[in-house]
């Protein structure tokens, strides 16, 4: 049991921590190369990873949508690309719905490597090149050079948050399980100790009398045996 509890914990927290590590936003430093729209399949094995319908996404029937992509060169010359669709009220709760904006500024912000304009881009998710996934942007800042990194505070103070949140729960369980939980077990316990004191009791019994049973039975045909033939 021990080792269950084991493997359902570590299963827990990879989970949560997938989940965060999805959900939560980052801050890249990179220069925009490029923007566009690119019509883009979307199936049943990536839809999760982009935006719903009901947030003004127009799909044809054949499964395709019309995404707005940014381009982009990270510092030590990898490239990385964004998609830039409205998230509307679903999750994870950005309520953006500044996509064509942002097109915009991210092409207002496009250089070239001779003369780069370095620019941090938050954003949040995955890309999965097998799924056709990408992180979807939510803003853009003109920084100073590449070596410039801004602090992530918004996802430092989700996590000191959930932490926080996180403890109290644990709190909240520890003192629910001593005053309610441990006595309830202690009294499961009492009970069935008793009840096994009883059935103890009642074996002692039913021995005591068997073997006085057994006793006047051999008694009694001792009493047969030692009388003479007629």
């Amino acid at each position: 049991m021990h080792y269950v509890k084991v493997v359902l914990g570590v299963l827990l927290g990879v989970v949560v921590f997938l989940f965060l590590d999805y959900a939560l936003p980052s801050k890249n430093t990179v220069r925009i190369s490029n923007t566009y729209n690119r019509v883009t399949p979307i199936s049943s094995a990536n839809a999760i990873f982009y935006a719903s319908e009901d947030t003004g996404t127009v799909q044809n029937a054949a499964g395709q949508r019309d995404v707005r992509f940014i381009e982009t060169v990270r510092p030590n010359g990898k490239v990385f690309v964004y998609r830039n669709e409205d998230t509307g009220w679903i999750w994870p709760p950005y309520f953006k719905y500044d996509s064509a904006n942002l097109h915009a500024e991210a092409t207002n912000l496009r250089s070239a490597a001779g003369d780069p304009q370095w620019v941090s881009v938050t954003a949040y998710g995955w890309r999965l090149p097998w799924l056709t996934a990408y992180p979807n942007a939510i803003a853009i800042d003109t920084l100073a050079g590449p070596d410039q990194r801004p602090r992530n505070w918004a996802a430092s103070i989700t996590c000191v948050v959930l932490l926080l949140f996180l403890a109290l729960l644990w709190r909240m369980w520890a003192q629910f399980h001593e005053r309610t939980i441990e006595p309830a077990v202690r009294r499961v316990d009492e009970g069935w100790d008793r009840v096994e004191a009883r059935a103890d009791a009642a074996r002692d019994r039913v021995s005591d009398s068997t073997a006085e049973a057994r006793g006047r039975f051999r008694g009694w045909l001792g009493t047969w045996r030692g009388k003479p033939r007629k």
